[in-house]
């Protein structure tokens, strides 16, 4: 169901970017996302409300989804004529991963759409806003974190039986009876999207689950996760980056 894409998605147009939060009444703690490509509404607990930078026209021309007077709100506030619609987009998703901003209106932010304060050092935030938006949309290109790889030996045409476990108290992932990642650091795991932290999303992405549909299981269950196991570490240690990066980030924007 396409609903409001064609609205404010144009396949040419790169530079627009999405803020994805939860939907109303979300039964997750409050959280949010960044995008530059369409996304499944329901990615997220309880649907999806994807804020852009630009919306666009039936004839497909960009148009500011921040207005010229919330523009003047901001200028004002801080008396900074050189704030630009950019800087708030940025500053927002900042403030949206302020764990307490998050605590302090949990109640609000799961009936009602998030309103932003104006905290001080405006541009101090359009930075960590920037640095978070630009680990989330880029999360398959940043550095991969350094995870140690153990292989134990395989016997002979035996393919290793998929696990896909975490283990958060020793820093492992356990990806099947042959391969384990160590070394997790423990501020990885403080990165969570709802209830979950993104390596475990991950995790969960990857599993081998056989359909309840006799005739889907037996002709197209075709998945298996051997053949997609490089992927997916190159996948773990480039979130692990992300995570760690982002909590950094967080642990600076606390007020």
């Amino acid at each position: 169901m396409t609903y409001q894409w064609f609205d404010i998605f144009n396949h040419i147009d790169l530079e627009n970017k999405y803020i994805v939060i939860p939907g109303l009444a979300s039964p997750k703690n409050f959280h949010s996302l960044a995008s530059k490509n369409i996304i499944d509404l329901n990615c997220l607990p309880a649907g999806c409300q994807c804020l852009p930078l630009y919306r666009y026209d039936k004839d497909g021309n960009r148009i500011d989804n921040i207005t010229d007077w919330g523009l003047a709100q901001f200028q004002t506030h801080y008396g900074d004529s050189t704030i630009i619609k950019l800087d708030i987009f940025h500053y927002t998703y900042a403030v949206l991963h302020n764990p307490g901003y998050r605590t302090k209106y949990e109640i609000n932010l799961k009936r009602e759409f998030p309103c932003i304060p104006f905290y001080d050092d405006f541009h101090q935030w359009v930075n960590w806003g920037k640095q978070l938006m630009d680990l989330h949309i880029n999360y398959e290109t940043v550095q991969p974190y350094f995870l140690k790889r153990i292989d134990l030996p395989l016997a002979k045409n035996r393919t290793p039986k998929a696990k896909l476990k975490a283990d958060a108290v020793n820093g492992t992932i356990i990806l099947d009876d042959v391969t384990t990642l160590e070394d997790v650091p423990k501020i990885a795991w403080e990165y969570r999207l709802g209830n979950r932290c993104a390596l475990e999303w991950i995790l969960d992405q990857y599993k081998e689950k056989k359909p309840k549909d006799p005739t889907i299981a037996e002709k197209f269950n075709t998945y298996r996760f051997a053949d997609y196991k490089e992927q997916v570490i190159d996948l773990l240690q480039r979130v692990c980056t992300v995570s760690v990066e982002t909590m950094q980030i967080i642990q600076q924007i606390q007020v």
